[in-house]
């Protein structure tokens, strides 16, 4: 027995490591209804070996030890945090989803890529032109929203849509610059900013639609109960799709560098029908 023993670490030490027990280590936030969408959509694609870790379940996950003992290729990080964990893994490529805080850490971490929260630009523009506006407001953090304005104003100038930009560095802002936006805007444009829009200060914008007689226009089918005309929604199902086929680039051997950070391709457009009418407004 003892011989076998020794046979047995003997053939440990010399033979090469097992290969690695899967492909991708995916992250996930919690348990939620739109995370499951997302990865509904990423389970219909090409099929690749995994392990699942819900972050909600444990006290602590040591994501450093799992990486370094499992050896995944990828990480799918599902959940702002999922990718404020995966932020200490910088040694194998990191795709994002579902996260807001992407674009702050994108500069900052050279393996990490994904896919935005935000919608192109081009998407609302058009959708703003058919609605016949032509002066639109919009309150923003420049450190968070910063990046997108720039392209949504080159859209806006295509469309010959005027955009009225008002910035602000904390929620109790948001009040305050809307109301300077009183008189001289035909619509409002939510963006996904976590300073601008919070739960307290939502309810400003459709204070104002109400006083001003003015839509908003939003990012989520929640706000349509609260009064916006319409939003511009991601397909989360396509959006776990598209995610597959990124994961399914990188196994074969399509570099990060070759894979920049993406805005989602199917996008889903829900309106209010009540608060058109009220505004004459049609698509």
């Amino acid at each position: 027995m003892r011989r076998l023993i020794l046979l047995i670490l003997t053939l440990a030490l010399l033979l090469p490591p097992l290969a690695q027990a899967y492909d991708l280590l995916v992250l996930q936030s919690r348990h939620n209804p739109a995370y499951e969408e997302v990865l509904k959509g990423f389970n219909s694609g090409q099929n690749v070996s995994r392990r699942v870790i819900v972050l909600s379940d444990y006290a602590d996950v040591d994501l450093v030890r799992i990486v370094r003992e499992d050896r995944p290729a990828l990480i799918l990080a599902v959940g702002d945090a999922a990718l404020t964990a995966a932020r200490k893994v910088r040694n194998i490529p990191v795709i994002a989803l579902m996260s807001l805080g992407i674009h702050g850490m994108k500069g900052l971490q050279p393996n990490l890529t994904g896919i935005s929260m935000y919608i192109p630009p081009e998407n609302y523009c058009t959708l703003l032109q058919q609605m016949k506006v032509r002066r639109v407001g919009i309150v923003c953090d420049p450190s968070k929203s910063g990046w997108y304005l720039r392209q949504a104003r080159q859209a806006a100038e295509k469309h010959g849509i005027k955009l009225l930009v008002r910035e602000v560095t904390t929620p109790r802002d948001t009040v305050t610059q809307l109301a300077t936006l009183a008189g001289k805007v035909d619509a409002l444009w939510m963006l996904p900013d976590v300073t601008a829009v919070t739960r307290e200060t939502a309810e400003a914008y459709f204070h104002f639609s109400q006083q001003q007689s003015v839509p908003v226009i939003s990012f989520a089918a929640g706000y349509l109960g609260l009064g916006a005309a319409a939003v511009l929604e991601i397909d989360r199902v396509a959006l776990g799709r598209q995610a597959n086929a990124m994961v399914s680039a990188l196994l074969d051997g399509v570099t990060l560098d070759a894979m920049p950070l993406n805005f989602a391709q199917e996008v889903r457009l829900k309106t209010n029908p009540t608060i058109l009418n009220r505004f004459g407004l049609s698509f």
